[in-house]
């Protein structure tokens, strides 16, 4: 009966070792990683796939290999290494939703990916974060912020940053960025404020006054008297009115206003922190060419008011009125809508594209339409009038001066009106939306606190290694537990020499530091040790800690659980554990 079993146990313990084989050349095959506290698992060949990247070069040298978990631990965003994973798994990379896009794209730089492989179906939703980032950006140059800098930003602004810390600021140094402050930046101070509300009311003061003083109501005939001769052959004299002039009062409130705007100008010119840019902003340019303008006509008026066509220099005087653009300081609405017609240049640009393309065609067509059948009140003589037409009909502003008599004319003109609203109306979305998407930036970065925690790099301590591959240099005296008399601790059969461990184990071996009270830790992730590892059959090997405790929790004991090999190669597995 034995012998007649004999071949059957023979064969089963050769299947078994071959099944373990099998099972060994898969473990060896697979990679743990552990990110985040999550643990992924997937083959070797897999991270291979993309190459030159962090887990195609993953040996177990890296500092971040646990040997006794068997994974490679990485402190990083899990959520985002579940796509990076499926990337190496399927080629495709998407994009989480729920991440921010800064996030991704640093993730893809650490594990040493292209942010630019990422999928079309996610490309629209992943770029949203590069438009948000343009965007206070550009919010970040309009200087939006209404809240005081501090000493140390003003100072940094103004070059005088070595000299702050120090301690050594003159006192024109510490004089110039308040004075800069209260006339470019009306919500400094309440001082600021102030300067802010009368430089408002000088330009408002100042465009009233420009637009009144060519009401006729509003003006100063000049009378002539004129000596005329008679019929008979005597002289008479006549009283003519040549022309009109601005009432005296204007000339006054001028004066007055752009005396503030010169002084405005030469402390904001003298306080600037940089003059080239000072003078190439294009709200100072309108400023101080509307200022100037004032004295030139004064010189004009004075030297040149007996030459013809005089008047016609009052003309360079509507500069004045581009003081308006002035309020847009003292306005964040006006930055941003001024800002919206900048960034939706090429929209309007398109926009007066079509609208010129419409205009030269339906100019065209009505001219030659209305030629087509008798039309004795024809008001289309030629294509340049047909230009206004069709310029007045596309804007749907139909002045009526011209309009088509005959029944093709008229289907012309009604195309031309579709045509107008529709090609007006497309761009406008696009302009409306870029007005809402800076306003809304505008209140979020008004109701960001300003202070923000930061946050310390602190280097992350290394864990314990297995002997033989070398301790850290601070764990290699003095390691807690350790007693004089060759006692390790667990009792029973401990280790010999000073630094025995537990059960006779080296110290801190299989994730079971020793702590101060002389107990050892148990590591709590020891049922994620793959007890089926290949490089476990190369002779025993320690895969754990078993502990055993008497019914009143205390007296811990702890043994190793040794590995003897696999099958054929050095027997059945075998562990072997303390009992109390």
């Amino acid at each position: 009966m034995v012998g007649g079993h004999q071949p059957q146990s023979t064969g089963g313990a050769s299947c078994t070792g071959t099944m373990m084989n099998i099972l060994n050349i898969d473990a060896e095959n697979r990679v743990v990683l552990n990110v985040g506290g999550i643990r992924h698992e997937t083959y070797k060949a897999t991270l291979k796939k993309i190459p030159a990247t962090r887990l195609s070069r993953l040996t177990e040298a890296l500092a971040n290999y646990d040997p006794v978990l068997n994974e490679y631990f990485f402190d990083r965003h899990p959520g985002v290494f579940a796509q990076v994973l499926n990337y190496y798994r399927t080629g495709k990379l998407h994009y989480p939703t729920d991440v921010c896009g800064p996030l991704f794209e640093e993730e893809l730089e650490f594990w040493g990916l292209d942010a630019n492989q990422v999928e079309p179906c996610c490309w629209m939703t992943y770029t949203q974060h590069r438009d948000t980032q343009e965007t206070l950006a550009v919010l970040d140059r309009l200087d939006l912020d209404t809240e005081k800098p501090s000493d140390e930003e003003m100072a940094r602004k103004f070059g005088f940053e070595e000299a702050f810390f120090q301690g050594r600021l003159t006192w024109w140094q510490r004089f110039k960025p308040q004075l800069w402050s209260m006339f470019d930046e009306p919500y400094s101070s309440n001082a600021a404020k102030i300067i802010g509300i009368v430089s408002v009311f000088f330009i408002c003061v100042s465009i009233l006054s420009f637009c009144l003083k060519t009401h006729p109501n509003m003006r100063v005939p000049i009378i002539k008297n004129i000596t005329v001769n008679t019929s008979h052959n005597t002289t008479a004299w006549v009283l003519d009115k040549t022309q009109t002039n601005a009432h005296e009062a204007f000339f006054y409130i001028e004066c007055v206003c752009n005396a503030w705007f010169t002084f405005e100008i030469l402390v904001r010119f003298i306080a600037s922190p940089n003059k080239c840019e000072f003078v190439k902003a294009s709200v100072n340019i309108i400023d101080y060419i509307a200022t100037l303008s004032f004295y030139i006509d004064l010189i004009l008026q004075k030297f040149a008011s007996h030459l013809e066509n005089a008047d016609i220099l009052e003309f360079f005087s509507i500069i004045r009125i581009m003081r308006l653009f002035k309020l847009t300081r003292h306005s964040s609405g006006l930055k941003i809508l001024m800002q919206t017609f900048r960034a939706s240049a090429k929209e309007l640009t398109l926009l007066v594209f079509f609208l010129v393309l419409g205009i030269v065609i339906f100019a065209s067509l009505v001219y030659y339409a209305e030629r087509i059948q008798a039309n004795p009140h024809n008001d289309f003589n030629s294509i340049p009038l047909g230009l206004w037409w069709a310029l007045v009909t596309m804007t749907t502003v139909g002045y009526g001066d011209m309009a088509p008599k005959t029944y093709v004319g008229m289907f012309v003109g009604a195309l031309c009106a579709l045509a107008g609203v529709l090609t007006i109306a497309l761009p406008v979305p696009v302009i409306v939306s870029n007005f809402a998407m800076y306003y809304s930036h505008t209140q979020a970065r008004a109701k960001l606190p300003k202070k923000r925690r930061r946050v310390l790099p602190v280097e992350q301590p290394r864990g314990p290694r297995l002997p033989g591959q070398g301790p850290p240099p601070q764990q290699q005296t003095n390691q807690p537990g350790c007693g004089s008399g060759g006692m390790g601790i667990g009792g029973g059969g401990g280790g010999h020499g000073p630094c025995a461990g537990v059960g006779g184990l080296p110290p801190n071996v299989a994730g079971a530091p020793v702590n101060t009270t002389g107990v050892p830790a148990v590591n709590r992730r020891m049922n994620a040790i793959k007890s089926n590892h290949p490089k476990d059959g190369a002779g025993p090997k320690v895969v754990g800690v078993a502990m055993t405790l008497n019914p009143n929790g205390v007296g811990v004991k702890a043994e190793p659980v040794m590995s003897t090999g696999v099958g054929g190669v050095g027997g059945p597995r075998k562990q072997s554990a303390t009992k109390t």
